[in-house]
């Protein structure tokens, strides 16, 4: 009897000490790369408001702002500061990891010097036009690039190895042209690029689906071609995809989360399954959509691995398209 009171006594104080040692966040927080009211800022509040309106957590997260390099003052202060930290969860772009592939974050750091963690949601590019324009589909726009790509100027809010230049080379290259013989014109933001279009100065607006709507429903632009692996769901779904239309031309726009490259197994873990609640609650989902994301439920070591694979077929087009050397 004593044998099994002592077994039993071991076995609670085995549990106890567990439960002990389980993670709890104290004072979370997300970090926005960017000032208040950009994209980062938008996948803070996501989180935020997310979590909060789908009670997964009962301790306020709150949300601070890092302005730099699309991410990089964010990324090296994290890895130089406080690498294990559990409670800053760290807000990422496609335009993040573009960066990262092309070594814009520093010379030491790259994918592997952070723990992603989970996703926001995801945006996908738009192959647009104007609605006067003479193409009514992927094919009639690109066989007319074919027979002279220097008549076609295509412009977009982002320079040279931009998301936005991203996916205008890769519709060209997929359509059997050099991407360095594109005509392509940079302006500040999409607003720009699109009253570019509307106003005759390009040809092809490569945006994306988030801000086609409002544009669509106007009647100023028509969508030729979505860049996304498969044809989207819902109001959405009548658009065809560049793939569906022969075109090895996809370009994913994802937001995220990551955390520290220290960051311990058991907090990131717990990160991970606090994500997988949420993508199950209509809650988080729906704001996910009132910010014209697709939901994209992807976390914990499926999505590190996705990432990493993401950031070296990014290094590769921009190793590629001669950007990097």
């Amino acid at each position: 009897m004593k044998s099994h009171i002592a077994s039993l006594l071991l076995v609670s104080g085995l549990s106890a000490a567990f439960n002990a040692s389980a993670f709890e966040p104290s004072k979370p927080s997300c970090i926005a790369p960017a000032k208040p009211g950009g994209g980062f800022d938008l996948t803070c509040r996501i989180l935020s408001t997310g979590f909060a309106n789908a009670d997964i957590t009962k301790i306020p997260m709150a949300v601070t702002f890092m302005p730099g390099g699309v991410g990089a003052v964010a990324y090296n202060y994290i890895n130089s500061t406080t690498p294990d930290d559990p409670n800053k969860l760290v807000a990422f772009s496609s335009g993040s990891l573009l960066n990262l592939a092309q070594g814009k974050f520093g010379k030491n750091l790259d994918e592997n010097n952070a723990r992603w963690v989970g996703t926001a949601g995801v945006d996908y590019g738009a192959i647009m036009v104007r609605a006067d324009a003479p193409w009514n589909t992927l094919n009639e726009l690109v066989d007319d690039i074919k027979k002279d790509p220097t008549k076609f100027v295509l412009g977009a809010g982002g320079g040279v190895g931009s998301q936005d230049w991203m996916k205008a080379a890769i519709l060209m290259k997929s359509s059997g042209v050099d991407p360095k013989k594109m005509r392509y014109v940079a302006y500040e933001g999409g607003g720009e690029a699109l009253a570019a279009l509307l106003g005759g100065h390009i040809k092809v607006y490569p945006g994306d689906v988030g801000e086609m709507k409002g544009l669509v429903e106007s009647g100023k632009v028509k969508v030729l071609a979505i860049m996304s692996p498969e044809r989207l769901k819902g109001e959405y779904s009548k658009y065809p995809t560049a793939i569906e239309q022969g075109y090895d031309a996809e370009w994913t726009i994802i937001r995220g989360y990551y955390l520290g490259p220290k960051v311990s197994d058991e907090a990131y873990n717990y990160w991970a399954a606090q994500f997988q609640k949420a993508y199950k609650s209509p809650a988080f989902e729906k704001v996910v959509v009132d910010q014209n994301l697709v939901p994209f439920s992807m976390s914990g070591d499926t999505l590190d691995n996705y990432i990493k694979e993401r950031v070296a077929y990014m290094r590769g087009l921009a190793t590629e398209a001669g950007l990097i050397k």
